[in-house]
């Protein structure tokens, strides 16, 4: 059983990191603000019979004046302004190149947890951070000009999923999977609406099956999954599956994209896995620890 569990676990991280290649695929017929909206739509329709089971949860974000501003935060940074700097940032670079930078996410957590709720993290913690920074500065650095205004783009977006992330983890009482639906069908629509309003072509019907799929299983569904994993296995070991995601994207860009893997990839790659190791293997977290959500 704990193997069911494990590769539940992969399987997360699977759909999260092929997010990458095939939303650089969609872009082609969709702007970044009509893809947004429609990823996120997609996340908040995979869990919508979870929603329904804890419907009475939607009243606690009203209940409580700090709790309701919580959840604006999280609309804001995590579903309106995330997706869209990430989508813009993917446009004009690799879809291997996104898949390292979109690590930026967990040092972008981490240092405004020190920052802003004075959170502690250890000296492992630190290096495997920097291995991370590393890794994507090396990218950035490879792809020149245009590489590196693409990699700010997506740090800017790992900067708003990291504010989400803060907030998120500090509401009580309120499932992952209702926190992902109210983000995605808030920020989806205003997205939606805002990418139809400024789009110079007509609006491509075609794509719009593939971009709400997308987004179920992504964004929707692999939150489902790896919150089961960390159930049943704890948050640390589920993390470290998760965290295969990157390596999923660089492998489905290759395979779809036809993006070559350079010394510099394979550098990176190498970099990212000493920083996963540091950051989640060799400093232990109590198992029972709350589960929140860390997916954009």
């Amino acid at each position: 059983m704990k193997g069911f569990y494990i590769l539940i676990g992969l399987i997360s991280g699977l759909l999260f990191g092929i997010a990458t290649p095939l939303s650089k695929i969609l872009l082609s017929d969709l702007n970044a603000f009509e893809l947004a909206g429609l990823l996120y739509i997609g996340a908040s329709i995979a869990v919508f019979p979870s929603v329904i089971k804890n419907f009475k949860q939607i009243k606690l974000f009203f209940a409580n004046k700090h709790r309701l501003k919580q959840m604006l935060g999280i609309i804001v940074f995590g579903g309106l302004l995330g997706p869209v700097f990430l989508l813009f940032g993917l446009k004009t670079a690799d879809g291997a190149s996104v898949s390292i930078w979109l690590n930026m996410e967990l040092v972008a957590t981490a240092v405004l947890g020190v920052l802003l709720y004075k959170d502690h993290l250890g000296k492992l913690i630190w290096v495997g951070l920097s291995l991370t920074i590393l890794a994507g500065v090396i990218i950035a650095i490879g792809e020149g000009y245009s590489g590196i205004f693409s990699g700010l783009l997506v740090f800017v977006a790992c900067f708003f999923w990291g504010l989400d992330n803060n907030l998120t983890a500090r509401i009580n009482g309120v499932s992952p999977q209702m926190i992902t639906f109210m983000k995605g069908i808030f920020a989806g629509s205003v997205n939606l609406i805002i990418g139809l309003s400024i789009s110079s072509k007509s609006f491509l019907f075609a794509a719009l099956p593939y971009a709400i799929i997308l987004g179920a299983f992504s964004y929707g569904i692999s939150i489902v999954l790896y919150i089961t994993s960390a159930q049943n296995l704890g948050a640390t070991r589920s993390q470290v599956l998760f965290s295969t995601a990157p390596f999923w994207g660089i492998l489905f860009s290759y395979l779809l994209l036809k993006t070559k893997i350079s010394l510099s990839y394979i550098i990176a790659m190498l970099l990212l896995v000493g920083g996963i190791i540091l950051t989640n293997v060799l400093v232990h977290k109590p198992e029972h620890e709350e589960i929140t959500d860390t997916l954009t």
